[in-house]
C-alpha cells in the first residue's frame, strides 16, 4: 500500500484546522477544543517531516508547503491571542514586537535574495517551535505567560538571526539546512564559491 500521501495530508490538516482555531476564539474565549486542535496540529508538524523523509518524499515543494502551513497556523494563533489575551500581548509588546520585526527582516532578506521565503527547518526552528508550543498551551490552557513567553521570544529572535545569516551565506535557495554550520559547509562545497 502506498503511504506517500501521509506527509502532504498532515500539512493540509494544519492549513484546514487553523481557521477553526481562530473561529473558536472569536467570542473572546476558547474552549478545550482549541487546545486539542492546536496540540494535534503541533503533532502533525512534528511527524510530517519525519514521515516524508522515511518515505523518501521530502521534496522542496512539500517543505515549502510545510512552512506556509506553519505561517497559517501561528498567524491564526496570534490573532486568537489578541482576541482572548490582548492584555498579555500589550504587556509583552516589546519582546513580541522585537521578534515580529526580526521576522519581517527575515522575509525581506529572503524575498530580495531568492524571490521566495526560505525553508531551512533548522534545529533552532525546532527549538523555537517547542517553546512556542509551551507558551501557547500555558497561555490558552492555564492563563500563564511569564517565563514561557519570554523564552519563546528569545528563542524566536535567535532563530531568526541565524536564518538571516544563513540566507546571506547561501548563494542559492536551499531547503532543509539544519544550522548555520551546515550552511557554511554547503557554501564551501559549492564550485566556484569562495568561503566568506
Amino acid at each position: 500500500m502506498n503511504f506517500n500521501f501521509i506527509p502532504s495530508s498532515l500539512v493540509l490538516f494544519r492549513f484546514l484546522i487553523s481557521p477553526f482555531l481562530l473561529w473558536d476564539a472569536l467570542d473572546g474565549q476558547v474552549s478545550i477544543w482549541f487546545i486539542i486542535g492546536f496540540v494535534t496540529a503541533f503533532i502533525s508538524d512534528i511527524f510530517d517531516g519525519i514521515i516524508a523523509r522515511k518515505l523518501g518524499v521530502s521534496t522542496a515543494e512539500l517543505r515549502q508547503a510545510d512552512s506556509w502551513a506553519d505561517v497559517c497556523l501561528f498567524s491564526c494563533i496570534f490573532i486568537s491571542a489578541w482576541l482572548v489575551h490582548k492584555d498579555v500581548l500589550i504587556t509583552y509588546r516589546l519582546p513580541l514586537l522585537t521578534v515580529v520585526f526580526a521576522q519581517l527582516i527575515w522575509w525581506i532578506v529572503n524575498l530580495t535574495k531568492y524571490g521566495k521565503p526560505a525553508s531551512y527547518h533548522t534545529y533552532s526552528a525546532k527549538f523555537w517551535g517547542i517553546t512556542l508550543f509551551i507558551a501557547i498551551v500555558a497561555l490558552f490552557g492555564f492563563n500563564y505567560s511569564g517565563f514561557a513567553l519570554w523564552l519563546t521570544c528569545i528563542a524566536g529572535f535567535i532563530h531568526t538571526l541565524e536564518e538571516i545569516a544563513m540566507t546571506l551565506i547561501l548563494p542559492e535557495w536551499q531547503h532543509d539546512v539544519l544550522s548555520i554550520f551546515h550552511a557554511l559547509k554547503i557554501r564551501k562545497d559549492l564550485p566556484n564559491i569562495s568561503t566568506p
